[in-house]
């Protein structure tokens, strides 16, 4: 018989799990008013975010063209497909051949590879600091996203904005696996725009051939500054960054522990003692500040001793010979570092520096690249200022031969030889959409000729460029060896224009620590301009 105790003990209980099961089933009700209700819009939105993926589709980056049309830098086309992974994020493959559920992607192309490097740079990954900003000069082109490839170096860095086009979008459904189902939406990429140069592409190859095995430059344009040809050696594969694979970042990293510096543009960014080709710049201060004039000689003794110091001819040095009575052209023509020691007394350092800053040996050329150097032009406040010494006549001779603290850059040295043809300084360029720039010296002609006629006698029988002295059409040229801080080791130049009365081109070489520039620079500006002249002729 069921107690009263008992009874009230079974209601108790049956009160308390009809209570957890009404309990129960609020909390249900409240989480389902909630999803549903409260939240659902949000859990709708994350459920289609987990069903709608959005790829970005790079948009292709303009050509680079060479002075005809010809492609420099170009795009090619891989197609990728994209699936989601288990972290939920799309990764890309590519397809072995397109399909339906393929996005086309461009990636860049240097058909020229390193024959051209230094010129048109290559593309880089952004990084955090550039992710999510905008490019000041180009808003419209919208923020630069993780993944996003920008120019980096040459004309990939320097006309970015220019080359660079909008990226455009496409908005996938996928299943549960991460399989395109379809495409909801879709931007297209707007292409960057196409950048003609003033590069020969035939020179360009040309040029590129003549310093294997070699570190140097070579800088070829025209009079007004038209850039034909640049190249630096040893030079890199820009193709290496625009790929991930593997043995590509194996090659990469060789590149960046080479220590001959392969991506190091030494026509624009090294600095070099000019050596004897800065001997016009010298001739130039003595004839405009008229302290000699055309009928000025000197007698080459082949030695000139200052009180303990003795400054020698390198025809004496090495052959114990002697000049004799000399005037400026056949100096000019003969390398007569006496004849420039004696010029650099009678001038004046101060006149020597105003006409080196004259032909913008001090500052930046201004070329349309980036990490352009700068080159130096000593004076006594320089060297009081930063040496903390006072200047001496020594200084002044070995400024006067190119030598000291003088540093200059291919490009500059090149710009500058160009300025002696009508006495103009221009500002080189590659755009060909760049107006020439260019401002006079106001040197006279009659200089101007005296200086031209020693550089001819430097390419003709008895001057310094011995390779020159059968070539047609006539030159004018100046050899250079400049010595460096290491015994017996000098750097090899050779700068030149022609044809003589009508110049068309204007190419100078260095090589360094090459040796003299008689027997290592001049045969390679020999074989450049055999190239140039011998394709006018065919194609005439």
């Amino acid at each position: 018989m069921e107690t009263f105790s008992s009874a009230q003990k079974e209601s108790w209980l049956s009160w308390f799990l009809k209570g957890i099961l009404f309990l129960g089933f609020f909390i249900l009700l409240a989480r389902a008013i909630e999803l549903q209700i409260i939240k659902g819009s949000y859990y709708r939105d994350l459920a289609e975010g987990n069903r709608l993926r959005t790829i970005v589709i790079p948009a292709p980056r303009g050509q680079i063209l060479d002075r005809n049309g010809k492609v420099l830098v170009d795009n090619k086309m891989d197609y990728f497909n994209f699936t989601l992974t288990p972290k939920l994020s799309m990764e890309a493959k590519k397809a072995d051949s397109p399909n339906e559920e393929s996005i086309a992607i461009w990636t860049r192309h240097y058909p020229l590879g390193e024959k051209f490097a230094h010129v048109s740079g290559y593309l880089g990954e952004v990084n955090s600091k550039e992710v999510g900003k905008v490019n000041p000069q180009c808003k419209e082109k919208g923020v630069r996203k993780l993944g996003s490839m920008v120019g980096r170096g040459g004309l990939e860095e320097y006309y970015d904005c220019l080359l660079r086009g909008i990226d455009g979008e496409e908005l996938l459904e996928v299943d549960t696996f991460g399989k395109k189902i379809r495409t909801f939406a879709r931007k297209n990429p707007k292409n960057g725009q196409d950048l003609t140069t003033t590069i020969d592409i035939g020179l360009q190859n040309a040029v590129s051939l003549r310093l294997t095995g070699k570190r140097g430059a070579i800088v070829a344009s025209d009079p007004n500054g038209e850039i034909l040809a640049i190249y630096s050696s040893p030079s890199y594969d820009p193709n290496l960054f625009a790929s991930s694979e593997n043995q590509n970042k194996n090659k990469l990293q060789s590149i960046l522990d080479d220590k001959s510096m392969p991506l190091f543009n030494r026509a624009i960014s090294g600095l070099y003692h000019p050596g004897s080709i800065f001997k016009m710049v010298t001739a130039t201060a003595a004839l405009e500040s008229k302290v000699i004039d055309k009928d000025f000689t000197y007698e080459d003794k082949g030695i000139i001793i200052v009180n303990d110091f003795s400054y020698t001819n390198w025809y004496f040095t090495q052959y114990g010979r002697t000049e004799g009575i000399i005037n400026l052209p056949r100096a000019i023509a003969r390398s007569t570092d006496t004849f420039f020691y004696n010029l650099g007394e009678l001038t004046g350092i101060d006149t020597i520096v105003e006409w080196a800053k004259n032909f913008g040996l001090n500052e930046k050329t201004g070329i349309d690249l980036v990490s352009e150097s700068k080159g130096l032009v000593p004076s006594p406040e320089w060297k009081k200022a930063v040496i903390g010494e006072r200047w001496f006549l020594g200084n002044t001779f070995h400024v006067a031969i190119g030598q000291g603290d003088l540093l200059v850059t291919p490009l500059a040295a090149n710009m500058a030889v160009a300025a002696l043809i009508k006495g103009e300084l221009c500002v080189p360029h590659i755009n060909a959409d760049i107006e020439k720039s260019c401002k006079s010296l106001a040197i006279s002609k009659e200089n101007l000729e005296i200086i031209k006629e020693g550089m001819k006698g430097a390419c003709s029988q008895g001057g310094t460029a011995y390779p020159f002295f059968d070539f047609t059409p006539e030159v004018a040229c100046k050899t250079g060896t400049a010595e460096t801080s290491k015994e017996d080791t000098t750097h090899a130049w050779f700068t030149v224009y022609a044809p003589i009365d009508n110049p068309e081109i204007v190419l100078t070489i260095l090589v360094e620590e090459g040796g003299e520039g008689s027997s290592e620079a001049a045969p390679i500006a020999r074989d450049i301009l055999e190239y140039w002249f011998r394709r006018k002729s065919n194609e005439n």
